[in-house]
């Protein structure tokens, strides 16, 4: 296997430093993609250019679309493999190396990066965002996993064969993780630690208002596609299997 790290920033200049130290002292590969961001972020990249592959696009188009970018990249690169993390100093470098021994005892799995709902200062709107997208998730696929809207994921290319997300914002992750389940990936969830900040100090590019209601749209969609091609699909896909 030939797995790479791939970060998705946008104007996080205050946490992308230490974020990056951490993940380099792992001896991954490293790319990340600078999404539109408008703050010193192009000039900490360009201090740390020769350590790690950089892709870089103006407007801020989202994660969605971010991630996309990313995988093009590492597919590009040649890596079979691909850990997503953030640049915000939520997820921490050191729970690495317990992705890469999961995809070993789990090869051709997707590893889902899963975080306790009782962790320090987690805002009580996560909480509740996470619940909510766990029930929908479970309506869409029949599986139940305790952590749907974690960032923190090791995605195996081969079994993805070119999946990228339609939607181009926070809600891909979601949609991904659906059309994984939809494909017979399996879902692998391994706890992580994940570090919030003081209320003042968090920096977060989530919009309550119209976020919410894209996922919310999303989930809608994906009820209404789970009932005609998802759990057909997932069906068809397991009988094969047993030829």
């Amino acid at each position: 296997m030939n797995i790479c790290v791939i970060i998705p920033t946008y104007n996080n200049q205050r946490y992308l430093p230490r974020v990056l130290d951490a993940v380099l002292n792992y001896s991954m590969p490293v790319i990340v993609v600078n999404d539109g961001s408008t703050d010193a972020t192009q000039v900490i990249l360009a201090h740390y250019q020769s350590q790690i592959n950089i892709v870089s696009y103006s407007p801020n188009k989202g994660k969605g679309y971010a991630l996309s970018r990313g995988f093009d990249k590492a597919e590009e690169l040649g890596f079979s493999h691909a850990i997503t993390m953030d640049s915000d100093g939520q997820h921490l470098a050191e729970d690495l190396p317990l992705f890469v021994e999961a995809i070993k005892n789990n090869p051709g799995a997707m590893i889902i990066g899963s975080r306790s709902l009782k962790q320090k200062n987690m805002p009580e709107k996560n909480t509740f965002a996470n619940r909510f997208s766990n029930f929908w998730f479970t309506v869409q696929t029949g599986i139940q996993l305790p952590d749907t809207q974690t960032g923190f994921r090791l995605y195996p290319f081969k079994q993805m064969k070119g999946m990228r997300p339609f939607t181009s914002r926070y809600e891909a992750e979601l949609e991904l993780l659906v059309r994984a389940a939809w494909r017979n990936i399996p879902l692998i969830p391994i706890p992580i630690q994940v570090y919030y900040p003081e209320k003042n100090a968090r920096i977060t590019h989530f919009r309550p208002g119209i976020d919410f209601l894209r996922i919310s749209l999303l989930n809608t969609v994906l009820v209404f596609v789970a009932v005609f091609y998802g759990y057909p699909s997932m069906l068809f896909r397991k009988m094969g299997n047993r030829e």
